[in-house]
């Protein structure tokens, strides 16, 4: 490998299949580097798992199910607890440190080669599909998300047609939306919307929100909507659904969209839904904001690594 640029000492190999690596692990690991001499310093997470491999009885390895196993990392006479074994380093994939002249030479002429430790809720690899569903919810928990912090959500607006309901009303945003409501939530709707004024003003009373009805909905009655509420664009969450609603979506702190929206295919969602129009994509918004609401609420110091504060 040939680097041209003459100032770089240090080369970093970030995937992006580890969403949960934080600043502080790259700057800790390039410390590593740079105070104690390493020329190689690589990422891992410990492991507690038995291992075995197969052998048939000529002692040959093979994977066929008819084998003697034999155990390749613990005593199975006196098997230990897990718990109480110091477990095995794996490679997590999140990152690979090197200096300069040891990855022109290949690797092949390495000096001090150190590991850098992870702890497991950090160590999230996506290599197959079902690492998705458990990445989700680890980066929701563990994930970093700059050095900047959001504002809270203090206004929630919810289409109704296409979002609360889909030709059928259910009650279980509001059996959910009480914390929600706390902070505001209005909905919306206009005059082409299915469901008369005076359904929709039940259907406001009965949920404890707010109803925001008008000619159309855009962001000049948004913004006349904020101001009263003397709110900005940051401290909105919109839920919509079809390509009107695109210039509002765009433009609040946090969106989201059902599953079966036509809008979902015409804007990067912050969050769009499991679940579809008036079966629950409401109420499963409403659980994701409570869900972000309660990380910030943790008040977590998350650091900034840039090149002033190597």
């Amino acid at each position: 490998m040939n680097i041209t640029n003459h100032e770089v000492d240090i080369v970093c190999h970030i995937q992006a299949t580890s969403p949960c690596l934080h600043p502080h692990h790259i700057r800790e690991a390039l410390q590593m580097i740079t105070e104690q001499g390493c020329d190689y310093v690589f990422s891992v997470v410990r492991r507690h798992q038995f291992r075995w491999e197969e052998v048939d009885k000529k002692g040959i390895k093979t994977s066929h199910k008819e084998t003697n196993p034999t155990s390749l990392n613990i005593d199975v006479a006196h098997r230990p607890r897990r718990q109480d074994w110091p477990g095995e380093l794996y490679e997590n994939g999140s990152f690979y440190f090197s200096t300069r002249t040891a990855l022109e030479n290949g690797l092949k002429q390495l000096g001090k080669i150190a590991y850098y430790e992870m702890l497991p809720e950090y160590s999230v690899d996506i290599d197959v599909d079902i690492d998705w569903p458990v990445a989700e919810q680890r980066v929701l928990r563990f994930g970093y998300f700059g050095r900047e912090e959001n504002a809270a959500v203090r206004l929630f607006l919810c289409k109704v047609s296409g979002c609360l309901t889909n030709g059928q009303l259910r009650n279980k945003f509001r059996q959910r939306g009480k914390k929600v409501r706390r902070e505001g939530v209005f909905l919306i709707s206009n005059v082409n919307e299915p469901l008369s004024k005076g359904l929709l003003e039940k259907v406001a009373q009965l949920t404890g929100c707010g109803l925001q009805f008008g000619e159309q909905q855009n962001g000049f009655e948004m913004e006349q909507l904020m101001k009263e509420k003397k709110l900005c664009w940051d401290e909105v969450a919109f839920m919509g659904e079809n390509s009107e609603d695109r210039e509002i979506l765009s433009q609040v702190g946090l969106n989201g969209v059902p599953c079966d929206s036509v809008v979902a295919d015409l804007i990067a969602a912050k969050y769009t839904c499991q679940r579809p129009a008036g079966n629950g994509a409401v109420r499963e918004f409403a659980e994701y904001i409570l869900m972000l609401k309660k990380k910030s609420l943790l008040q977590v110091l998350q650091e900034h690594i840039d090149r002033a504060n190597f």
